[in-house]
């Protein structure tokens, strides 16, 4: 393949790059920032109770018994939060990327 064409087969249209300004804009705001702080606690959240609990999958039959799993595993996680908060404990600890870590390292 010819080099020019792997450069316009690589670029966007241009209105999907609009677009794309416009979300990298919108990024920047404190609005947007304050709603993305909400979403990445329930994905926290989520996160916890999957690795906690196993709750990717149920185990048993039956929309009751499935029910009572989650009230319970609910349950669950609310209390490890409850007891890190109590003894300031951290959840778990950030993740920083390799990219940023070889940004600290220098």
């Amino acid at each position: 393949m010819h080099q020019l064409d792997t450069l316009r087969s690589t670029a966007r249209p241009q209105d999907q790059d609009a677009v794309l300004e416009r979300v990298r804009a919108e990024q920047t705001t404190e609005e947007w920032e304050a709603v993305y702080a909400i979403r990445s606690g329930v994905e926290g959240t989520i996160h916890q109770a999957v690795t906690a609990a196993g709750t990717r999958r149920t185990r048993y039959r039956g929309l009751r018994k499935t029910a009572l799993t989650h009230v319970l595993t609910a349950t669950a996680v609310n209390l490890l939060r409850l007891d890190a908060w109590w003894t300031g404990q951290p959840l778990a600890p950030t993740r920083t990327s390799h990219l940023a870590a070889l940004d600290l390292a220098a």
